[in-house]
């Protein structure tokens, strides 16, 4: 008898393993078949047989999501979710963000020395595989993960509005720091060869004037380049061309986004316990414009994946990369940068900088070291004439992002529960 107790002890306890797994797995695979499913009505919408979603539509959308709907998420989300308390709490966010780009930039270099030895890819692409590799997608892929989660009556986080208020606020603290990396050492990764373009056919090809976008080791000292080009000027002219020079040299205009602008808003606005009360509590003055935001945001989950799916539909474009280079980047950022990240996550919650009990804020960091290339690094990439590549890039990554990131959903929540 109690043999047979021990063996039907042993089943139960398989049993009920196997039913937690397929229970996790469930929870994992279903955001990812919500964000799948909306950006193939995307891809269905921008096709050749329906049109409804042409460029020029998916190029209006992107600026309405990217100008309106996201800030207005971001804004509503972390000035609700942020206290000056919690902003000293949250330090691991930013820092995380930094420590992913390093770990995912070494990772990316020691596959684009491999790669070089072996593949050998095009010359001008050494730093462009690396920034591919290294730099992930932390908004809004992310961000519409988190949706797509946190509206599942299972989910494992809790209430479904605690969940998505606090995910979405974990998130958008990180983003200022992703936009000052992209706009400061990836755009400095991505600067043209000494050929001056990406698009080398012919060797004679006139070295393009660098001075401008490279700044050279001959480049004047700024007061001298400053007083140069203001020779007449008085000094008041002379001060606001030196500043102005400074921020053209430090990308300032391209940091500061209409996302950064509402991340760095909804930080002050909620950090000072006045103004909070001024705005965004239900009962504040001010409120009616949060809610506002609120209702613009919702929409931005639903656009943006449209955006994204119609985009897909223009395929991997004409790239120089290669088939092997391009599935080495792809293999790299999806399966060799995330464990890294599960890494360096672990050992700061032992070193103890994570807030206690706190899943989804665990969740929200092994997130940052799972997602796929950047979209916005894309961005950057065009305004440096490597824009084909990184489409390229972009469009197997996601392809195949669908799979790893159910695979890695399944890790993060068999670690965290």
């Amino acid at each position: 008898m109690d043999m047979e107790r021990f063996l039907s002890a042993i089943v139960s306890e398989v049993q009920a393993g196997g039913n937690s797994l397929l229970v996790t797995i469930k929870i994992a695979v279903l955001p990812i078949a919500k964000v799948f499913t909306m950006c193939f009505l995307g891809f269905l919408m921008a096709s050749k047989y329906v049109n409804i979603l042409p460029a020029s539509g998916r190029k209006l959308l992107n600026g309405l999501v990217f100008s309106l709907l996201l800030p207005c998420l971001i804004f509503s989300q972390l000035g609700q979710a942020i206290t000056l308390e919690k902003m000293l709490k949250w330090w691991f966010i930013p820092a995380n963000v930094v420590l992913a780009s390093i770990s995912g930039s070494l990772i990316g270099l020691i596959v684009a020395l491999i790669v070089a030895l072996i593949v050998r890819p095009p010359y001008p692409f050494f730093k462009f595989t690396i920034v591919q590799i290294g730099i992930g997608n932390i908004g809004n892929v992310p961000l519409v993960l988190i949706a797509a989660l946190c509206r599942d009556d299972m989910n494992p986080f809790g209430d479904e509005e605690k969940c998505s208020t606090d995910g979405i606020a974990y998130i958008s603290y990180g983003q200022w720091v992703g936009a000052i990396i992209l706009y400061t050492y990836v755009y400095a990764m991505l600067a043209p060869p000494p050929e001056g373009t990406f698009d080398i056919k012919d060797q004679n090809i006139p070295v393009k004037n660098l001075l401008k976008d490279n700044t050279p080791a001959h480049v004047p000292l700024l007061i001298q380049e400053v007083a140069s080009k203001y020779p007449d000027a008085p000094k008041k002219e002379e001060t606001k061309g030196f500043l102005m020079y400074w921020f053209d040299k430090l990308k300032l205009k391209q940091i500061f986004q209409p996302p950064i602008i509402a991340s760095v808003l909804a930080m002050l606005l909620g950090a000072t316990p006045f103004l909070r009360r001024l705005i965004f509590t239900p009962d504040a003055p001010l409120f009616f414009f949060t809610d506002s935001c609120i209702m613009l945001g919702e929409a931005m989950i639903p656009c943006i994946l449209l955006a994204l799916g119609g985009n897909l539909v223009e395929g991997p474009g004409s790239s120089k990369l290669g088939l092997r280079t391009t599935a080495a980047v792809i293999f790299a950022r999806l399966v060799l940068v995330p464990p890294a990240g599960v890494g360096i996550v672990m050992l700061a919650d032992k070193l103890g900088f994570l807030p206690p009990d706190d899943k989804m804020f665990r969740f929200v960091l092994l997130l940052q070291h799972s997602m796929p290339t950047s979209v916005l690094s894309s961005a950057v990439a065009t305004l440096r004439g490597c824009g084909r590549e990184s489409a390229a890039i972009l469009f197997w990554v996601h392809i195949f992002a669908v799979i790893s990131m159910a695979g890695w959903f399944i890790l993060y929540f068999r670690i965290l529960f």
